[in-house]
């Protein structure tokens, strides 16, 4: 891999066999913080991701007036908890473009007594979350959304959480979900939460579920899209983060593509996190999978094309896209249409970027068919968008002249992305 001042250049290589273990999960880390901060006592959060999202959500926190110490060095964050009560009256919290630390701080900022924005990047302001401002508002909660169609910033005048019954739009976002859920043991009385319309990326909300069952609270599930969550209170606790399974796929895909053999550390079917369902679609293409009780093994064999629908783990969908150029046959991902609404348009963003590539793509409402053609040389925009870096750099592994540009994108959830694909061999 040859560096470039604003691009890689990524240089082709034979089978690859490695074994990896990536940073601690970007969800989990922002999940464990959330609940940290809302406990009684002190919590240490071990293996944590150091990334733009988790330092964005440490500062936040930090003007809060929680106590966060961050030893990154270490992989380590120590928390001493609120007890439910944020110090702060006032903040002007910078979230970048970090969905996740927008949609767990407007819930956690409700439960305060004060003024607070939270504002990012210019594609913040384009990321809806007036279906969150909604529900926040059936809890009780002045507050509103200042851009156009209902996107960041977003104001809110706290007096807590009134609690009651809510429903939650699902379809845009499951974090809107996960974010009321977090902060809701603390309403003044019992928060009950119905899931209107389709759930997206549901195994997010089942980690979410788990995550507070481990800080002390437990969210009782009335049905598949109902929740009901009592007064409590979270307790603090030594949390150990998994590596992150969107960061492993690209691993995977690598022993796809390249047709070599990676071992992932500190994974297994039991993984709270949805997203190491990839191998079973490599699986479907032709990959030899092997599930060992802390690693997860991918060899790349002959690949062919499925259609799948991805609805639960679409933060891989790019990586696939990356896998199916190699494949006999059209590759078709369905049940993405929200992807539309990530840090960038994914769909969208995908289709331009793999037809510069050489493959025919064919938009859909809620994904993209992608076939496969001779591929050929690209510089490959990235839409200042971390996945959309890491899974289209993985076509260089074996086509050359893929030059990625804006590589520095990655630091979002994952800045030694570089390095590691680099001591791939």
């Amino acid at each position: 891999m040859r560096q470039h001042p604003d691009r890689v250049e990524i240089e082709p290589r034979g089978p690859i066999h490695a074994t990896v273990r990536p940073p601690g999960s970007k969800s989990l880390t922002n999940r464990a913080l959330v609940c940290a901060a809302l406990a009684d006592g002190q919590s240490q959060l071990v293996a944590a991701l150091d990334s733009e999202d988790t330092r964005v959500m440490v500062d936040a926190l930090r003007q809060l007036g929680v106590q966060v110490e961050p030893r990154f060095a270490e992989a380590a964050i120590a928390v001493v908890g609120c007890g439910g009560k944020l110090p702060a009256t006032r903040g002007e919290l910078y979230v970048a473009n970090s969905g996740t630390t927008v949609r767990f701080l407007a819930p956690l900022v409700s439960l305060a007594n004060g003024a607070f924005r939270l504002d990012g990047t210019p594609r913040m302001r384009e990321r809806p979350i007036g279906d969150l401002i909604d529900s926040l508002r059936q809890l009780g909660v002045d507050a509103r959304a200042e851009s156009t169609g209902a996107c960041p910033p977003v104001v809110i005048h706290a007096t807590g959480l009134s609690g009651g019954q809510a429903t939650v739009r699902g379809d845009v976002s499951s974090q809107f979900l996960s974010g009321l859920l977090m902060a809701a043991p603390y309403a003044h009385e019992p928060v009950r939460l119905a899931v209107e319309g389709e759930l997206v990326s549901k195994p997010y909300v089942t980690m979410t579920l788990a995550v507070m069952d481990a800080f002390g609270v437990p969210v009782e599930q009335l049905a598949m899209r109902e929740f009901r969550v009592p007064r409590q209170r979270y307790g603090g606790r030594v949390y150990a983060i998994e590596p992150d399974a969107s960061a492993a796929s690209y691993f995977f895909a690598a022993a796809a593509i390249s047709g070599g053999e990676v071992a992932v550390e500190g994974l297994s079917r039991a993984s709270l996190q949805g997203d190491v369902a990839f191998v079973d679609v490599l699986a479907q293409m032709g990959c030899r999978v092997t599930h060992g009780p802390d690693r997860i093994t991918v060899a790349g064999k002959k690949l062919s094309g499925v259609t799948v629908d991805m609805n639960a783990i679409s933060d891989t969908v790019q990586t696939l896209a990356a896998v199916a150029l190699f494949a006999e046959g059209p590759t078709t991902i369905t049940g993405v249409g929200h992807i539309r609404h990530k840090e960038t348009d994914r769909i969208g963003a995908l289709a331009t970027e793999l037809r510069k590539l050489g493959a025919i793509v064919e938009e859909l409402p809620d994904g993209l068919r992608i076939t496969p053609a001779p591929l050929r040389p690209a510089v490959i925009d990235t839409y200042q968008d971390h996945r959309m870096a890491m899974s289209l750099s993985l076509v260089g592994l074996r086509q050359p002249g893929i030059f990625i540009n804006d590589p520095g994108c990655t630091a979002k959830t994952y800045p030694g992305f570089w390095n590691d694909l680099r001591s791939l061999t």
